[in-house]
């Protein structure tokens, strides 16, 4: 995570969050000091998720059948943004969308 934040920095790269992560860091934030680093960077959007995000993700998880929400709001942010999620637990995520593009740390 800290050549993350390095590289993210050095380049100027959009880092996007969705909202349902920020939660889970909150939960307990000195497990997450790299994630919350990344999250003071001037270049990290947490998207709003809106009535319409919610919506498709409930969807996906109906169709998929899980009932991680966040883990549907990553793919779909993902989706969304063109995004590569850079993530330590990628099959849920697979199980949601084989073809999302992943970084596995």
């Amino acid at each position: 995570m800290r050549a993350l934040v390095r590289e993210m920095m050095r380049t100027g790269t959009k880092l996007v969050v969705p909202a349902g992560v920020v939660a889970q860091v909150f939960r307990d934030r000195r497990r997450q000091v790299a994630l919350n680093a990344l999250l003071d960077q001037e270049s990290s959007v947490v998207p709003v998720m809106d009535r319409t995000l919610a919506e498709a993700i409930g969807t996906l998880c109906g169709r998929v059948g899980t009932s991680d929400v966040v883990d549907a709001s990553v793919v779909l942010v993902a989706r969304r943004e063109r995004a590569t999620v850079v993530t330590s637990d990628s099959g849920d995520l697979r199980a949601l969308d084989p073809s999302l593009k992943l970084e596995q740390i």
